[in-house]
């Protein structure tokens, strides 16, 4: 059993590795852009940068140093299940699943666009869901329960529904956030950001933790 609740660090290289311009998204147009992002279809996914992505193919092998660690970290095996909360177009577990071909894999995500653009080699079940709303699944029905870039999204009544049904469901949890530790770290967030509710610090994301009794693991992300 791994120590519940600390910091990982499986994204922020993929994070990094990124090139972006927060400040040339701060324009007249925005609030426009963010109302078409908050859709969550294909424009935010596969439309132009303005609204989100700005095409979110599946790049062989870039998740797959992100799906090793996951599956190290939390003894994954083939007889293992996984749940991911706001799976988009699933392609972390698509490269999990190609380590761990039998590993049973469910996710969820509120855009039925994605849903419907699930990595056709992927084999699970997949749903159409709102975080904000109580998991339709059976308690510590997960070895392992993910969230990544999802949650921020939410605001704070559904970030306590979300916290506390992933610890309801999984085994063990990790989950990936946005979240700053500085003001220029804030003031970028604030100009890249397109779909995000929830702007905290480092420390106020820890204190929700506590404070809904989530025991998982995390990571933060930074612009």
């Amino acid at each position: 059993m791994i120590k519940r609740g600390s910091e990982r660090d499986f994204f922020s290289k993929l994070h990094k590795s990124t090139t972006r311009s927060p400040l040339e998204r701060m324009t007249p147009e925005k609030p426009n852009n963010m109302v078409v992002a908050k859709r969550f279809g294909k424009d935010f996914w596969d439309g132009d940068r303005k609204y989100g992505y700005g095409g979110y193919v599946y790049l062989p092998g870039r998740f797959n140093a992100v799906a090793e660690e996951l599956i190290c970290l939390y003894d994954l095996t083939n007889e293992s299940s996984i749940l991911d909360v706001g799976c988009g177009k699933g392609f972390l577990l698509y490269e999990i699943q190609k380590i761990l071909p039998r590993i049973r894999v469910h996710g969820f995500d509120v855009s039925s666009y994605a849903i419907e653009n699930i990595h056709p080699g992927l084999v699970g079940d997949f749903i159409v869901h709102d975080a904000n709303h109580p998991f339709p699944y059976q308690d510590n029905e997960f070895d392992l329960v993910i969230s990544a870039a999802t949650l921020h999204n939410l605001r704070l009544h559904g970030l306590k529904n979300a916290l506390v049904e992933m610890q309801r469901v999984g085994v063990q949890a990790y989950l990936m956030v946005e979240g700053y530790r500085d003001e220029k770290e804030l003031f970028n967030l604030e100009c890249w950001a397109l779909t995000a509710e929830s702007f905290f610090h480092y420390d106020e994301w820890l204190w929700l933790f506590d404070e809904y009794g989530y025991d998982g693991d995390y990571e933060f992300i930074y612009f």
